[in-house]
């Protein structure tokens, strides 16, 4: 097809975003719009144009992702990818992502990121999962917490205004121990973290902001709804977390406490929940959480070197990895890693594709893992364990960050 690739006008932002939506089969609102323009700056949307209207698009926001060590790299968190149903199965997906993570590169971001609307997309591009996610679906009545000694501090409810000066700090204190945490900006944090269109409602009420203080000060927060629901005169309603939050253990423990507590409801929903919080060894009956996986946020290593050269390694032998990547072959070859990490000559213990590495560098998966998956081979004995101390971390990645 003979189709322009660019990035809108800003008179053309608004058709950009009607296609988008279009794509996911939903409707524009003037809010949504003005919403978008706020934190969307248009050079980062590329639009395939077909006869002068937009019919395939790809963005990306521009993040700052914690990786191990507590480094903040420049990173592109992919969203609004679609192609109308008129223009699908042409090839317009794979020109769109392909001149995206070009054009990322050239901005020097050596990470893209993103959440699959449809998973098997994206390994096509070199995409691999890097921080999983959990989800819990539990049953209200039955939550308590083992060796319970009772409740420390206090949670109050307040309001969008209260909460856009008091939880961003919050997230700040922590953002950078955490791989997988991205950057938020004022305009992020109010225009979507905050903001409450009825759209993103689902059926349920309001959302809700709950402060935990522990000792007088900010410990922890909570962002929730409650989908309301009677049947015969009895409650049977949902609190549905969108944000848990906590600086501690003690006080991750007690905003989930307080969500518990919430009367009217039955169950209490999440996902993205904090995989370092180990719920169902602190609850008296963990098969009542029920807690379930999905594979959580995407990473692409766009710039090996620069990649690996911005986290930290356990220490550790050396280890060498021979990392192949059939898109870009600047990420092709032998690569050592560890404080020097950078191209080498010496013989490789671990084999396996960019994709692949993605699932290991935010510390999600170890090499033995992958190699059990087929995803990995061991070159050398012992490699496979080398490789592994060397991209260990403390904590697994979290990202409970949607986009």
């Amino acid at each position: 097809m003979d189709l322009d690739y660019r990035s809108p006008d800003t008179d053309e932002v608004a058709s950009v975003l009607r296609a988008v939506t279009s794509a996911f089969g939903e409707e524009l609102k003037d809010e949504d719009l003005e919403r978008w323009r706020q934190v969307m700056p248009p050079d980062r949307v590329l639009a395939a144009w077909d006869d002068g209207r937009p019919v395939g698009v790809a963005a990306s926001w521009p993040f700052e992702l914690t990786v191990p060590g507590g480094t903040a790299v420049p990173t592109a968190g992919v969203t609004w990818v679609g192609v109308l149903p008129s223009h699908r199965r042409r090839g317009i997906l794979t020109e769109l992502m392909r001149r995206q993570l070009d054009d990322v590169h050239e901005r020097g971001q050596p990470l893209a990121i993103l959440w699959a609307s449809e998973a098997p997309i994206y390994g096509r591009f070199g995409y691999g999962v890097a921080a999983p996610e959990t989800f819990v679906d539990a049953e209200r009545d039955a939550f308590a917490l083992r060796d319970d000694s009772g409740p420390r501090g206090s949670t109050r409810l307040v309001t969008a205004d209260e909460a856009f000066e008091l939880f961003p700090p919050l997230y700040e204190s922590r953002r950078l121990e955490r791989p997988g945490l991205v950057s938020r900006t004022e305009a992020w944090w109010k225009h979507v973290m905050l903001a409450d269109p009825e759209k993103w409602r689902d059926g349920a009420g309001p959302k809700f902001f709950a402060l935990l203080e522990i000792d007088g000060d900010p410990a922890g927060y909570a962002m929730y709804r409650i989908k309301s629901s009677w049947e015969e005169g009895t409650p049977r309603g949902e609190l549905r977390a969108t944000e848990v939050f906590a600086v501690s253990p003690e006080a991750t423990a007690e905003i989930w406490r307080f969500l518990f507590g919430v009367d009217l409801v039955v169950r209490v929903k999440s996902g993205r929940i904090d995989p370092a919080w180990a719920l169902a060894l602190m609850v008296t009956d963990p098969r009542r959480l029920h807690l379930s996986l999905a594979e959580g946020l995407w990473l692409r290593l766009l710039d090996l070197e620069g990649a690996l050269r911005a986290r930290a390694f356990h220490d550790g032998e050396p280890a060498v990895l021979e990392i192949e990547d059939g898109l870009f072959a600047r990420n092709t070859g032998r690569w050592k890693v560890g404080p020097e990490a950078g191209r080498t000559d010496a013989e490789p213990d671990v084999a396996l594709d960019v994709a692949d590495l993605a699932s290991a560098y935010l510390g999600a998966f170890t090499f033995e893992q992958l190699a059990a998956a087929g995803r990995a081979r061991e070159l050398r004995p012992g490699g496979l364990a080398r490789a592994t101390t060397r991209f260990a971390t403390p904590l697994p990645p979290w990202c409970p960050e949607g986009f």
